[in-house]
């Protein structure tokens, strides 16, 4: 099997509008075939609806972005043909009750059935079956996960399976679709250190073998192109660093005027108006 080709992701003055305020705002982004994308931020500061209005999963509001070519919000289906969700949190979530082996099975049998060719379809059901198992096997075997190691091998329930195991399975399940672009939300969520390591390791294995891979997190690993929701970062390109930051500092521009900050761990008016802009863009969508 030929390795994937990554798809470009590029962004300019991106942003998202819910009816309460903005979601994201000012987003600059050029990144290569093959990178890996870290969108970096606080839980609220819109990391999600990004990650998802560059899969083409929502409508952006304002700016423009191109994925492997395609322009968005203008080929949104074309492209969620090219890039495939792993872990986000009410989108694409692995069912506790499943086992690794049925998860699997689904996936491979839906991706035969919705991305097969009319002559795929049509080959003998033993080269079927040994495509979709060597596609399979390919995906586990990037997402390094071995089923053989878990306490029921592929009989392992979702529920029985440890945080790293859970997203190394995701991100299997993602590239059996062979995407030229990967999204995972909340990448280092309860990880440890060492956990936490690994599955940066993990992605960064992911965008050498070709595979562009944008992932959301609370702090970027070192080499990461990163993009930074914070509501107190400052918009615009680092060369030096070469990370692409977001503002959203404008979002006050939709909401009553923010009060000097105290001594609390209370948000900010621009911080509320992110987790408003935020809820209102997922319901818009069906995923609040």
């Amino acid at each position: 099997m030929d390795s994937p080709h990554g798809a470009a992701v590029t962004a300019e003055d991106f942003g998202l509008k819910g009816p309460r305020g903005w979601a994201f705002r000012g987003v600059r982004l050029d990144a290569p075939p093959g990178a890996l994308i870290a969108i970096e931020g606080p839980s609220g500061s819109g990391r999600t609806c990004l990650l998802l209005a560059l899969t083409g999963r929502m409508r952006a509001s304002e700016g423009r972005a191109e994925v492997g070519g395609l322009r968005l919000p203008r080929q949104m289906a074309a492209v969620r043909r090219i890039s495939a969700l792993g872990p986000v949190p009410g989108v694409s979530e692995l069912d506790p009750a499943f086992t690794v082996a049925e998860h699997l099975r689904e996936r491979a049998l839906l991706q035969r059935r919705y991305d097969g060719s009319l002559r795929a379809l049509l080959r003998p059901r033993t080269e079927r079956t040994a495509a979709a198992r060597n596609r399979i096997d390919t995906a586990l075997d990037t997402a390094g996960l071995d089923p053989a190691n878990l306490p029921k091998a592929e009989r392992t329930s979702v529920r029985d399976l440890e945080r790293l195991e859970a997203l190394r399975l995701s991100v299997a399940l993602a590239l059996i679709g062979r995407p030229r672009l990967l999204a995972v939300d909340d990448t280092d969520l309860k990880l440890s250190d060492a956990e936490r390591a690994e599955a940066w390791e993990l992605l960064r294995s992911v965008a050498d073998s070709g595979t562009t891979v944008l992932a959301v997190c609370s702090q970027a690993p070192v080499g990461a192109i990163t993009v930074r929701t914070a509501t107190t970062a400052t918009s615009g390109t680092s060369a030096a660093s070469g990370t692409a930051d977001i503002t959203e500092a404008d979002a006050a521009d939709v909401s009553e005027p923010a009060e000097a900050p105290g001594a609390t761990t209370e948000k900010t008016t621009d911080e509320k108006t992110t987790d408003e802009g935020t809820a209102d863009a997922f319901a818009e969508t069906g995923r609040a």
